[in-house]
């Protein structure tokens, strides 16, 4: 029986510049510091990756980093992760091992489920089974998953479409998951009207000029490219569309807008800090997304007041009533996007009726501190050896409808 502080490792591959990296160092400044001890343990960021590391460090969390854990697969390496990770559990003795990301979802659960003694969670920011990889590497990842998931006491889903993702693939049984929806620092985003002007101004851009854009790091996955394609169809002078980010295809998508003969049109930011200021003066929020879990950019959107035009992928029909306070079409589909666009554009009054019901609907549930009371719920329960089931987290599993908001 625990008496003090329950004490947790984090482990994650690393602190890349992302909804993952932000989740866990979230969870860890938010949390309940009489009753919890919280360690992150990461591995090492690529080299077109941006680092949230310093971030970390400035808000007084403690690191270990086991350079050996890397997002590539490398057998020799990995087995050395696995060995050192294991040498710290020993050593740090947490009373529950949180992993977050495939790798360290891996080699992190292999390494607590030989230390033992501890409970072991992990949790899926979205999953890889669909849009990362080719058949046969997915069925390995699948089988790996179902390995670790059998010996994991609890695993947690970002969103319910994640979760039911999972037990439909027969990854995990349904009573081993539990939906926890992602929560962010909201109360910077009440007062961005200050900003207004500022990014335009950068940017050498008038007030009468559309800001479009799309804020992810610059990867497959994020499909930028059907975001360019569906610009390559808009015919306004009166537009801009802003990539804001960077990563491993910088430059692959800079010669597409090119070829596409829009390269006039669309801005390139890479990666930035000040997010209220850039909010402050973008008029659509987009995710051209072949996957995700609970997009951290959506929820921003919402709280800062910009309508959204997202792919119909992971989580975010819990985030958008489409129709209601944003548009969802389907994958892929780049004039379903420009169609969406050319209609919110035409139409300001229907602009600010998303901007204003997204708004209400994010404040407060998406509050990063009702996500770090669903966490530290559960592992309240996990340590006291009780089923997770019965636990009233103010999270839900459903539609996020404004309904179920206010009941």
């Amino acid at each position: 029986m625990i008496t003090g502080k329950i004490k947790i490792l984090r482990i994650i591959t690393r602190l890349n510049i992302g909804g993952a990296a932000l989740h866990i160092i979230l969870l860890s400044i938010g949390r309940n510091k009489s009753d919890f001890e919280c360690t992150i343990l990461k591995g090492v960021e690529g080299k077109d990756e941006g680092s949230m590391t310093a971030l970390a460090e400035s808000r007084g969390l403690k690191l270990i980093l086991v350079p050996e854990m890397t997002r590539e697969l490398s057998l020799v390496n990995d087995i050395k992760a696995v060995y050192k990770i294991y040498k710290i559990i020993k050593r740090e003795k947490p009373d529950i091992v949180d992993t977050h990301l495939s790798k360290a979802g891996f080699v992190g659960r292999l390494a607590a489920i030989l230390a033992g003694g501890c409970k072991i969670v992990h949790t899926f920011h979205g999953h890889t089974l669909n849009g990362y990889w080719g058949k046969l590497k997915t069925r390995i990842f699948a089988l790996l998953e179902r390995f670790m998931a059998f010996h994991s006491h609890c695993l947690i889903a970002c969103s319910e479409r994640v979760r039911e993702d999972l037990i439909n693939l027969k990854i995990v049984p349904p009573h081993r998951i539990i939906t926890i929806h992602n929560g962010l620092e909201l109360g910077k985003f009440k007062s961005i009207e200050k900003f207004k002007g500022q990014f335009r101004r950068e940017l050498g851009l008038n007030d009468r000029m559309i800001l479009i854009g799309v804020l992810a790091r610059l990867a497959p996955i994020k499909n930028h490219k059907l975001f360019l394609e569906s610009a390559s169809k808009m015919k306004d002078d009166q537009v801009r569309f802003l990539i804001i980010g960077d990563g491993e295809l910088r430059q692959n998508l800079e010669d597409y807008a090119a070829a596409l003969g829009i390269a006039d049109k669309v801005i390139f930011t890479g990666f930035r800090n000040d997010l209220e200021k850039i909010y402050a003066d973008l008029d659509i929020s987009v995710i051209s997304s072949l996957n995700e879990g609970l997009p951290f950019s959506v929820i921003e959107s919402m709280a800062a007041g910009v309508p959204v035009v997202s792919t119909d992928v992971g989580g975010i029909r819990e985030l958008i009533d489409d129709g209601i306070d944003g548009f969802v079409i389907p994958s892929g589909d780049a004039d379903a996007l420009a169609d969406k666009w050319r209609l919110l554009i035409s139409d300001e009054n229907l602009r600010h009726e998303f901007a204003a019901r997204a708004k209400e609907k994010a404040y407060p549930y998406f509050d990063y501190r009702r996500m770090v009371s669903d966490n530290e719920e559960l592992y309240h329960c996990l340590v006291a050896g009780k089923s997770f089931h019965h636990l009233h987290l103010r999270g839900f599993r459903g539609s996020l409808s404004q309904e179920r908001i206010n009941s």
